[in-house]
């Protein structure tokens, strides 16, 4: 089986997108607002990185047939994002 290499590319406008080398495509776009910008400084790139593994991860798990889901018991009066 072939591997096929993507990379990650910042674009002007700050999005970043997954691709697969050598193609303009993107293949997955993730953009930051512009508070979760100013929070996380210059580190936007690390954390797209890690989601974007933490994707590639559960799609070769789903594609070997492994239950990737969690439930989750989410009550946004409990919780708070800061």
């Amino acid at each position: 089986m072939a591997l096929t290499e993507y990379e990650l590319v910042l674009l002007d406008d700050g999005e970043i997108v997954l691709q697969r080398a050598g193609s303009s495509e993107p293949l997955v776009t993730i953009t930051f607002s512009e508070p979760v910008m100013q929070y996380l400084g210059n580190k936007h790139v690390d954390v797209a990185k890690v989601m974007i593994d933490a994707g590639i991860k559960a799609a070769v798990n789903i594609n070997e047939g492994e239950n990737v889901t969690k439930t989750v018991n989410f009550d946004p009066k409990q919780h708070s994002i800061h």
